[in-house]
Formats: structure tokens, C-alpha cells, sequence
């Protein structure tokens, strides 16, 4: 394992995962395996809930022998390790059963979203090399329509398929897990920046030991927990807050596999039981917007503890769940490359509305100016790590050049733009490349959006910079309304003089224009640049990870 991720602290903890032997581990066996030695095999691992209401239960030692029928099943096709074997399905259980499998082997594991479309499908196939595809019936034709063009691919298979199920069940529910070294590649994820195609980020089997950390302080996880996280593992919460580390930790937890309902969402939490529950921004505004007397129409007294990830929860939101729910929402931050929370709202730290936390004990966290130098108390800077911890990202899949930008004078830079207040805690600006410079002032758009957001007939907002010949740049708004507000120029006025009452005299939107939804990744963050690209009339580059609710 090389040096630079053993420090002291995570020396101290490395047993709160299960090695192999003294040089291996594997995340899979970490997540589900370990628990057979327990005496936890029988526990309830899994409440999956489908769209039509169907429920299905799965223990550790569902999972486990699950898990290594897929995995057996993957050997014979041929699979070895560090083969790039990708995931193309509905939030289904094979979804989760057919990462473990994966893992298992000592394949890397790649996740694509159902809603993606042949374009983004072969980016992400051609780049990786992926030579297997897991996929469904529904899903499969976009498959069948560039397969001609990834001669790397070998199989795609399909979970729903009788002869794959037939196949599947012949293949024995015990495994031999691959001994993967700690920095051996365990999964991988596409992200998409402002230009370009989407880059791989690839994460280590060694990520787990941070993973099973943070969810324990960040989320208050407790072994008697029903936990919900609303991601797909499609992008990285649901890969390292839906399967890795609340497994590891042998936490039961739930999947839902529809779409967006406020009042489906409120049942599945009423009729589980739910304990904790870490969800998006945007859909807790969506909530929001529904009003709290829904809220009050069910039993949600099970619900102890909240927290939100994807993008900076408004503190509008924040105030509105101590509201609804009696709680505050905990905000988190980290990145799909961090690979697991970095800064956050623990249980025993006071919630200032707006504020991501403050960094966990084993993360240096800083606001340096761009060349590196620290910027004082209360003044925007880039928001910096210090390298190295667990669950770094380890590469960019055919990218060093890229994976290298990242790190500058011994710092990660996150692409972020924050505040440190003198009390220690953190506030997101916004995106490096989001943030608006309009008559010599630097504004980010998300302290702007959430003003808007808290005027009684917007749901939700996102702001841009619209170059400008005097000014440079104007802020421009787009605005999401309340259901039966009219969008008037009055409402345009009257929220301009809401943002210059509530943030800045230069901070207000000079242009206000009414949508009917914004566009968004599937963990929430609004796509700003989409927004830009449109105004201004550019491409809009790659829109491979856009998901609405």
C-alpha cells in the first residue's frame, strides 16, 4: 500500500474494516461478506420498494450468496481482475447485487444511469474499455445500437432475461473474493465538466475504510437504524452512502425504485420506519414547495436524524425541515473525486443555516487564493485539501494530465469557491468557473439563489453571469415558481428588490426570466453552464448525467 494513504489516523482505524489478510481487503466482502462472521448473516440488509408498492426483503446472506452467483456467473464469461465491467440498470436489486459481484472478482465496477442515451452510453464504453454490460430488456436496444462501434466489448448481458436467470441460478452462491490489494481499483464514475467529454474517476478498494468513517459521524448511523438514501448508484452517493459504507457498517437500508412524489416519498419513510435519511437539495425544495401540512399527514415520528448532499442546501431549506420535520437538514460536501464526505454538519455541531460544517478530524481544509496562499477569515477563496486520504480518487481513467491538474503546491484544489468564518465553519460560493464578477464585485450564484428561494412564490432558482459591456457581467435568474403564481413583470421587479433587500445592492438580478424547471444532474446540482449555454446561444456540451425529478 503506498505511504502517502497511512497516516496515523487511519493506522489507528484500520480495523474497523475486514482484511483479508494483513495486505488485501475487498469493499464487497467489507459491505456484506464480513457480516456472515458475525452472527449479523440473517439481519435485513435490503428494503427495496418498487414502483408499484411490491416489497422485497434481502439479508446479508442474501446478498452474500446473491452476490456470488453474479460474481461466479462473471468468471465464466471470462471476466479477470481489473477488467471494466459497467452497470446499465433501473434501481433494481440486481443494481446492487451486480456491483458486489463485480467487486467480488476484482473487476472495477462502473455505474451509468438508466435515463442515459446512446451518445453518453458510448463515451463511457469506449473510454473505459468496459468489456461487459449489465443491463435490462427496457434498456437494452440503446446498447444493440453501438455495439458495432466498442469492439471491446464482449457481453452484454441482461438481468431480466430468462435464459440469463436460468444461467444466473446454475452458478453456485459461493466465492472465493478476490484479495484485492487496498490500492487496487474498485469502481469508477463519469463526471461531466464544463467542456469536453466526461472523465473517469476511478476509486481504490482502500476508499472503504474512509467511507465506513464518515457515515458513521456524518449520517450518526447506529446498528439498529432503518436508513434511506435517496441516490441512485449511478452517481457516487450511491455507490459509497447506498451500498459501501452503510453496509459496512451493517446498517438496513432502503431503495425506492421510482421516481420523485412527495407523497410516495413520505409514505415509503412512514410505512419503513425510517431513522436517518440523506437526501438532494433539490428535492427537499421540492418538498418544500408542497407545504408543510403534508408533512403533518403521516407518522414520520421514527425520522431522528437528516442530512442533504448533492449541492448546498439554502438555509431557507435548512430552517423549513426543523419546520416540518422538528429537525434540521445536516448538509454535507465532498465530490464524486474526494470519494467520500469531507466537511460536514455532524450531529454534535451547532447547524448554521446556509454553512456546509466544518471538515472531519482527518481532513486539512483550507481557502487559499489561486496561488496557493491562505486568504483570511470570512474572504471567497478556492476550497483546498490536503492530500491524501483513503478514499481519493486515484486516477483519471486515460488522463494523468487531467488527474494532475487537480493538485497545486501540495493542495487538492476542488474547483470550488468557499468562506471560512472565524468560528471554523465552511460556506459554499459557488463553482470556480460559476461565479459571477459584476461591476468589480465577485458574486456567487448560489447565496443569490438562495435569497430567491426564499420569497414565498419561487421554488426554486438558478443564476448565472450574463456578460455585459458596462458592468462586465449582469446576474440573470431563472425562476421556478409556485404552482399558481402567475410570472408577471411586477414578480420580476418584486423579486429584484427581494435579492438587493436580502444580499446586495449589486447582487440583484437584472434579468429575471420564468421556467418551468431547471436543468439538473441526477444529485441535484443545477447545471448552470446548461443555463449559460442556452442564454448565450453556445453549445451546451456534454448533458449525459441531466435527470429531473
Amino acid at each position: 500500500m503506498s505511504q502517502q494513504y497511512t497516516s496515523s489516523y487511519w493506522q489507528e482505524r484500520k480495523e474497523d474494516v475486514a482484511w483479508l489478510d494483513e495486505q488485501s481487503l475487498n469493499a464487497a466482502y467489507n459491505a456484506v461478506d464480513k457480516h456472515l462472521e458475525t452472527g449479523n448473516g440473517n439481519k435485513t440488509a435490503l428494503i427495496y420498494e418498487a414502483e408499484d408498492g411490491t416489497v422485497k426483503r434481502f439479508s446479508f446472506l442474501a446478498l452474500s450468496q446473491q452476490s456470488n452467483k453474479f460474481a461466479n456467473y462473471l468468471l465464466s464469461k471470462g471476466v479477470k481482475k481489473g477488467d471494466r465491467v459497467f452497470l446499465f440498470l433501473p434501481r433494481i436489486p440486481e443494481l446492487f447485487i451486480g456491483f458486489l459481484g463485480i467487486l467480488k472478482t476484482g473487476a472495477i465496477a462502473g455505474t451509468m444511469f438508466s435515463a442515459f442515451q446512446k451518445d453518453a452510453l458510448r463515451d463511457r464504453l469506449e473510454n473505459s474499455g468496459a468489456t461487459v454490460v449489465i443491463t435490462a430488456k427496457e434498456l437494452v436496444d440503446r446498447i444493440e445500437q453501438i455495439k458495432s462501434e466498442l469492439p471491446e466489448l464482449k457481453h452484454v448481458l441482461i438481468v431480466d432475461d430468462e435464459t440469463f436467470q436460468a444461467d444466473l441460478e446454475l452458478h453456485p452462491d459461493n466465492f472465493s473474493v478476490c484479495k484485492t490489494s487496498p490500492e487496487d481499483f474498485a469502481f469508477m464514475l463519469y463526471t461531466s465538466g464544463t467542456t469536453g467529454k466526461p472523465k473517469g474517476i476511478v476509486h481504490a478498494h482502500y476508499g472503504c475504510l474512509q467511507q465506513h468513517e464518515s457515515a458513521k459521524l456524518a449520517l450518526d448511523l447506529k446498528p439498529n437504524d432503518i436508513y434511506w438514501c435517496t441516490a441512485d448508484p449511478g452517481w457516487v452517493t450511491g455507490i459509497v452512502y447506498s451500498i459501501l459504507s452503510n453496509w459496512s457498517l451493517g446498517i438496513t437500508t432502503v431503495v425506492y425504485g421510482g421516481r420523485f412524489d412527495a407523497e410516495k416519498w413520505y409514505e415509503i419513510l412512514e410505512k419503513h420506519k425510517v431513522t436517518v435519511w440523506y437526501s438532494a437539495p433539490t428535492a427537499i425544495r421540492m418538498l418544500m414547495a408542497k407545504g408543510t401540512p403534508l408533512v403533518k399527514k403521516y407518522n414520520l415520528s421514527s425520522l431522528r436524524y437528516l442530512a442533504s448532499v448533492g449541492e448546498p442546501l439554502n438555509p431557507e431549506a435548512v430552517i423549513w425541515g426543523k419546520e416540518a420535520f422538528g429537525k434540521y437538514f445536516h448538509d454535507t460536501w465532498w465530490q464524486t473525486e474526494t470519494g467520500s464526505i469531507m466537511i460536514t454538519n455532524t450531529p454534535n455541531l451547532e447547524v448554521k443555516p446556509g454553512s456546509m460544517g466544518k471538515p472531519f478530524p482527518w481532513v486539512e481544509a483550507a481557502i487559499l487564493d489561486d496561488d496557493g496562499i491562505p486568504v483570511p477569515d470570512e474572504e471567497e477563496g478556492n476550497l483546498c485539501l490536503k492530500p491524501f486520504w483513503p478514499s481519493l480518487m486515484r486516477t483519471v481513467w486515460q488522463n494523468k494530465e487531467k488527474y494532475e491538474s487537480y493538485f497545486k503546491n501540495g493542495w487538492y484544489f476542488s474547483g470550488d469557491r468557499a468562506k471560512k468564518d472565524k468560528d471554523g465553519y465552511f460556506w459554499f460560493v459557488g463553482r470556480a468557473d460559476d461565479v459571477i464578477k459584476t461591476s468589480g464585485e465577485r458574486v456567487g450564484p448560489f447565496e443569490v439563489e438562495s435569497a430567491l428561494v426564499e420569497h414565498p412564490s419561487v421554488v426554486e432558482a438558478g443564476v448565472i453571469g450574463k456578460p455585459d459591456e458596462i458592468r462586465g457581467e449582469i446576474i440573470k435568474a431563472f425562476v421556478v415558481l409556485k404552482p399558481g403564481v402567475e410570472g408577471t413583470e411586477a414578480l420580476k421587479t418584486e423579486l429584484a428588490e427581494h435579492v438587493k433587500k436580502h444580499l446586495a445592492g449589486h447582487a440583484y438580478p437584472r434579468e429575471v426570466e420564468f421556467i418551468d424547471k431547471l436543468p439538473k444532474t441526477r444529485s441535484g446540482k443545477i447545471m448552470r453552464r446548461i443555463l449559460k449555454a442556452k442564454e448565450l446561444g453556445q453549445p451546451i456540451g456534454d448533458t449525459s448525467t441531466l435527470e429531473e425529478y
